[in-house]
C-alpha cells in the first residue's frame, strides 16, 4: 500500500491491530461455543473475553515472538496468554491456524467490500446527477475515434451508470461468496471440534459456514472476489479514458476541474493536463494485475499448503485500498467535470453535415434505389467533404442522381439533429427507471 493512493478507512481494515483484534474475536467466539458444549469451563470463556477484550495487543512484541516461533498464529496466542493467564490453555481448542487466518481474511474482505460498495454508490449518484444535467446536451458519438452519429452527453454518462450498476451487482455477489467461516480443524474434518463452533462463530461475525473447507477455505471464492475488483477497475479505466480523450486540445468537449493554484507542467505554464484520469488508468492496471495471482492461488496441494499466503498478504490490502482510492477519485472527477456543450456542437458540425450520411442512405433505399447504388451516391458526396472541405448538404442537393430520387425538402429534413435524440427518454427510463 502506498500512502499516496490510500484512504484511512480501508487501510485500517488491513492494519496489524485490526487483524489481531479479529483473531481474538474468532478465538473468543469459539470459546463461547465450546463452553456451551461443555468442552471448556464457562468461566474460562468469560475470562478470555474480559481479559483479552481489554488487552491492547503489542504488534512489535508479537513480531518479536514470531521471529523465534516462525509462526504468526502461535506468536499471537503466546502474547494473548500473557493477558488471559491460566485460562489461555482453553483457547484454540481443536482449531488449526487456517481456521483463524481464513476466517479473519473473510471478515476483512467483507468489510472491504462494504466500503467499495459505498464507493460505487457515491459514483452512481454523481453519474446520475450529471447524466440528467446533460440528458439533452448534443454531442458527436465516435467509433474508431472517428465521428459517427450524434448522441447526447447524458447518454454517455447513462451508459457509465449502467455499467457501474452491473459492477455493483457483481461485487455484492462476490462479497457474499467470499464471506465464509471455517472452524473445522486439521484437514477440515471437525475431528477435534464440533461443527456447532463454526456455526456459532460464523453467525457472530456475519459470515456463513464454509460447507467443506479441507483445512482452508477454497480459493475459488477469493479468485472471484479479486477478479471482480479487476472488472470494476476496467470500468473505471473505460470512463477515465473517455474523459482523457474529450480533454484533448483538439476536442476539448469536457475536462477535469482545474483548481486555483494548480500547475499543469513544470516547463509549460499553459498546460491543463488530465492527470487524475491518467492516474486512474494506471491504478486500474494495478488492480487488474492482482486478479491473476488470486486465480493461481486456487490450485493448492491436497488439503492445504501456504503458497497462497504470501500472495494474499499483498493483494488483499493492495487491491482493495487501490480500488477504494480509484473509485473515490473517479467520483470526484465526475462530480466536478467541466463540460463544454458549445465545443461539442462545434465539433459535431466540423465536417459540415457528414454525420447525417446514414439517414440519406436509408432515405434513398426507401425511395427505390438499391443499397449498393445508394451507398455509392452518398459516399461520393461524403468524400468531397473529407477531401475538399465541402458542405455535405449542398453537395447532395447538387447531385442530379440524388435529386432524382429525393425531393429537396426530404434531403434537408435528413439533417435534423432532433432525429437522433428522440429515444433518449426511453434509454434513461431503462437505465434509471425515470426520465
Amino acid at each position: 500500500m502506498i500512502p499516496r493512493y490510500s484512504r484511512p478507512d480501508m487501510v485500517a481494515i488491513w492494519s496489524p491491530e485490526t487483524r489481531f483484534r479479529i483473531w481474538f474475536e474468532i478465538e473468543a467466539h469459539a470459546c463461547d461455543a465450546l463452553a456451551e458444549l461443555g468442552v471448556i469451563p464457562k468461566e474460562a470463556a468469560k475470562t478470555i473475553w474480559e481479559k483479552g477484550g481489554a488487552a491492547k495487543f503489542d504488534v512489535e512484541k508479537i513480531d518479536e515472538i514470531e521471529r523465534v516461533t516462525k509462526h504468526d498464529v502461535i506468536a499471537f496466542l503466546t502474547h494473548l496468554a500473557e493477558f488471559v493467564g491460566p485460562d489461555a490453555r482453553f483457547i484454540h481448542q481443536g482449531m488449526t491456524s487456517s481456521d483463524v487466518l481464513d476466517t479473519c481474511l473473510a471478515v476483512q474482505l467483507k468489510r472491504a467490500g462494504d466500503i467499495l460498495l459505498a464507493d460505487i454508490d457515491a459514483l452512481l449518484a454523481a453519474l446520475k446527477r450529471r447524466a440528467f444535467e446533460h440528458k439533452d446536451t448534443i454531442t458527436i458519438g465516435r467509433s474508431h475515434g472517428i465521428h459517427a452519429e450524434p448522441t447526447t452527453f447524458g447518454v454517455k454518462l447513462a451508459q457509465a451508470y449502467a455499467e457501474f450498476s452491473r459492477c455493483r451487482a457483481r461485487l455484492v455477489h462476490a462479497q457474499e461468496d467470499v464471506a465464509t467461516c471455517a472452524i473445522s480443524g486439521a484437514v477440515g474434518t471437525f475431528a477435534n471440534i464440533d461443527p456447532y463452533v463454526e456455526e456459532h462463530v460464523a453467525k457472530k461475525l456475519g459470515l456463513k459456514p464454509e460447507p467443506v473447507s479441507t483445512q482452508v477455505i477454497p480459493r475459488d471464492r477469493h479468485a472471484m472476489f479479486f477478479a471482480t475488483l479487476g472488472v470494476i477497475a476496467s470500468s473505471v479505466e473505460r470512463l477515465a479514458i473517455e474523459i482523457r480523450h474529450l480533454q484533448r486540445t483538439e476536442v476539448l468537449e469536457a475536462e477535469e476541474y482545474f483548481s486555483p493554484g494548480q500547475k499543469g507542467s513544470s516547463a509549460m505554464p499553459h498546460k491543463r493536463n488530465p492527470v487524475l484520469t491518467e492516474n486512474l488508468t494506471g491504478l486500474a492496471r494495478m488492480v487488474r494485475s492482482y486478479a491473476m495471482p488470486a486465480m493461481e492461488d486456487v490450485a493448492l496441494w491436497h488439503e492445504r499448503d501456504i503458497s497462497h499466503s504470501s500472495v494474499e498478504r499483498m493483494i488483499g490490502p493492495d487491491a482493495t485500498v487501490t480500488l477504494d482510492f480509484a473509485l473515490a477519485r473517479l467520483t470526484g472527477v465526475v462530480d466536478k467535470l467541466l463540460v463544454y456543450p458549445e465545443n461539442m456542437l462545434k465539433n459535431l458540425n466540423k465536417f459540415r453535415g457528414l454525420v447525417h450520411s446514414q439517414r440519406v442512405l436509408l432515405a434513398l433505399t426507401q425511395a427505390g434505389v438499391s443499397r449498393e447504388d445508394a451507398y455509392r451516391l452518398v459516399q461520393r458526396n461524403a468524400m468531397k467533404v473529407w477531401e475538399q472541405g465541402a458542405d455535405f448538404l449542398e453537395e447532395l442537393l447538387a447531385d442530379k442522381d440524388v435529386a432524382a430520387a429525393l425531393p429537396e425538402a426530404d434531403i434537408r429534413e435528413k439533417f435534423d439533429l432532433g432525429y437522433h435524440t428522440k429515444h433518449v427518454d426511453t434509454i434513461f427510463k431503462r437505465v434509471f427507471g425515470e426520465v
